[in-house]
């Protein structure tokens, strides 16, 4: 069959699609991968084909300028479930996002995307939770579709609320930004919106079952594999290290897309060091250019991917995001999460904090003082690792990509 990925013009979230998209590959089915033309090289850098549609959006520059937009309510999605939130909130949250954020994404690429989709044929569609193109292409083409988390389902849960909810409103109430903006996009293709335009007519979630959000549609497990991006087994990264290690890492999002970091990763480091452990920081170059001197168990590295130093750590210090969160998680390490209030940031910490296999702090509340003590915990109390190895066993115990091709065979064949 041919399968076509709809991503989002994100490096993060390209990554997440990677390992499904090699194992549909290696089974013999036809792969492409369609994005906005900056995400080229890092398509086709992974092994797979590049089909370039639109043009790139600017909502970095925006981010930059408005850098407060991080903690800003409209862009947490993890308090939105059912009685979390009443109409009027949520209505706002649609009307903002709509044209701030999910918008901005998918217009530069829809007409081609469709055009592509048209052309090409394929079977099956899986995209990005908030690649609405996708959707689009897939109706308009008469594909399957499907949805591949980056996240956990806040985007699935907050529909879910909004749709109850608006039962509840008076019809002249009954306003949908979210519907109305894809009926207006859809239109010239003959494509109207509904909740399976919306969320797929499937969603492949590799969250553990136990940190999901509670959700009510089709949800196929997948074991999440990690892919950073180029990868190399440095001699020393083969070696067992004589004293724990310890993991320190902000990404790549906010340097690259909010013009720098929100936590003291100086200060961080230097109090790091009074632990006596072993203190790798995986950096980006603007990142390990702007730190000063670094006491003699602290070394700051570049280029690493973290699917090869992770494994050899008894701890990781990191921003919230979905990368470093899922390769710590499979690889059973404890996790000290600095984040933000994006997306399901929240949600997620929180539930690896209940869990017992990590703490969540907001990034406004990090001073260095408390990242050490919090670290010092992570490292002396056996119950984190305890905890996280569960979280490992039960992420290990979900089926592969190569496993779950067949699956997608049959759902695509019922379609």
């Amino acid at each position: 069959m041919r399968v076509l990925f709809a991503g989002l013009s994100e490096k993060s979230h390209l990554y997440t699609m990677v390992p499904l998209a090699w194992a549909l590959a290696a089974a013999g089915h036809d792969v492409l991968m369609a994005n906005a033309p900056s995400l080229t090289p890092a398509i086709t850098g992974a092994g797979l084909t590049a089909a370039p549609v639109g043009d790139d959006h600017a909502i970095h520059a925006d981010m930059a300028a408005a850098r407060d937009s991080q903690d800003a309510d409209v862009a947490n999605w993890g308090r939105l479930g059912p009685g979390e939130t009443d109409w009027a909130a949520l209505r706002e949250r649609y009307e903002i996002s709509v044209p701030y954020g999910f918008a901005r994404y998918n217009d530069l690429v829809l007409d081609d995307m469709v055009a592509l989709a048209r052309d090409w044929r394929p079977d099956l569609v899986i995209r990005d939770p908030i690649a609405y193109a996708g959707a689009v292409a897939a109706r308009a083409c008469g594909a399957a579709h499907a949805r591949l988390l980056w996240c956990a389902d806040v985007y699935g849960r907050a529909r879910r609320t909004f749709v109850e909810l608006a039962r509840q409103q008076p019809e002249p109430e009954r306003v949908d930004p979210l519907a109305d903006w894809l009926d207006e996009r859809g239109a010239p293709y003959g494509v109207t919106c509904d909740e399976e335009l919306l969320n797929g007519r499937f969603t492949i979630d590799t969250l553990p079952p136990s940190l999901r959000p509670p959700s009510e549609l089709h949800q196929l497990s997948m074991r999440y594999v990690p892919y950073n991006g180029p990868a190399v087994a440095w001699d020393w990264l083969r070696e067992q290290p004589k004293q724990p290690r310890v993991c320190v890492t902000l990404g790549s999002t906010n340097t690259e897309a909010y013009g720098g970091d929100y936590v003291p990763l100086d200060d961080i480091l230097t109090a790091l060091g009074a632990l006596g452990v072993d203190v790798v920081a995986a950096l980006m170059p603007e990142q390990a250019e702007q730190l000063g001197d670094l006491p003699p168990n602290v070394r700051a590295v570049s280029g690493i991917a973290l699917s090869t130093l992770l494994p050899t750590c008894a701890a990781v210090v990191h921003h919230g995001g979905w990368g470093s969160f899922s390769t710590a998680l499979v690889n059973g390490v404890p996790q000290l999460a600095l984040s933000t209030n994006v997306a399901d940031q929240e949600l997620r910490g929180l539930a690896l904090q209940q869990a017992g296999a990590g703490i969540f702090v907001h990034h406004s509340d990090v001073d260095a003082g408390q990242v050490l003590v919090h670290t010092r915990m992570l490292l002396e109390d056996p119950s984190f690792a305890a905890a996280a190895g569960r979280l490992r066993d039960e992420s290990a115990a979900l089926p592969s990509p190569h496993a779950l091709v067949p699956l997608l065979e049959r759902l695509t064949a019922d379609r």
